[in-house]
């Protein structure tokens, strides 16, 4: 019994898919994203278009930082949990350096991995349901940031995946993948969910138990990525 309680509390802590707590972010960095991509997408100076986004990424992974920083000066860092491998603590730690040199290959690869990991957690988040907590804004802040940069990209950089990008992207992944297989075994920790699934609802749920969920989700990436991709390749086609 003490198990199913200490699991309701866990869970009442947690953000609720569909509460205020998780619409309300979402609205607002939606209307955020409409306003900063069309303002600057409309401005002839490139220079101001590039540190504009590069200081929003600069803003964004420093988010991460002061977050880690926190907890470490208050003696409450779990090297299994709190180390910036998550794959969106990761990307907006590197997201300065897209932005910075506007690398196409970068560009390729975040792209599948912000819209494909990012927009999952923004639609099933796994984050406290304290609106005073330091925890709960780094992690609105760094997952919409993210979508923000990679749509800024696209729109106002005019950079568009193709085919071999969807390759690419999935290829880096398996990289990343195996890299947290071994940070998993050094720590004793679950990044990238490879030893458990999330306590939180997840599309993860549907891939059946350990390991299992991890062989369909393999199976499943390039598809979902092909999806992702299909937009791009329309608006190629009409344009042909």
């Amino acid at each position: 019994m003490n198990f199913f309680i200490c699991n309701a509390i866990f869970l009442l802590a947690k953000v609720s898919i569909g509460s205020l707590q998780h619409i309300l972010p979402i609205i607002v960095a939606f209307i955020i994203a409409i306003l900063f991509i069309t303002y600057f997408r409309n401005k002839p100076n490139k220079i101001l278009q590039h540190k504009a986004i590069h200081i929003f990424a600069c803003f964004v992974s420093a988010l991460v930082i002061i977050n880690d920083t926190y907890k470490i000066s208050s003696n409450d860092y779990d090297l299994s949990v709190d180390l910036p491998f998550h794959l969106c603590s990761l990307l907006a730690l590197c997201a300065p350096i897209f932005t910075y040199y506007r690398k196409y290959w970068i560009y390729e690869i975040i792209l599948f991995w912000i819209v494909g990991g990012t927009l999952q957690a923004v639609i099933t988040p796994d984050v406290v349901n304290d609106v005073f907590s330091l925890d709960y804004y780094r992690y609105w802040f760094v997952h919409l940031g993210l979508l923000i940069i990679v749509f800024y990209a696209t729109f106002v950089f005019n950079m568009r995946p193709t085919f071999k990008s969807v390759i690419k992207s999935f290829l880096a992944l398996q990289v990343y993948l195996i890299i947290m297989i071994g940070v998993n075994f050094m720590f004793k920790s679950n990044y990238f969910y490879l030893n458990a699934k999330p306590e939180t609802t997840s599309l993860l749920d549907f891939f059946g138990d350990w390991p299992w969920y991890i062989l369909v989700a393999q199976i499943i990436i390039i598809p979902y990525f092909l999806l992702i991709y299909l937009p791009f390749y329309l608006e190629k086609r009409i344009k042909s």
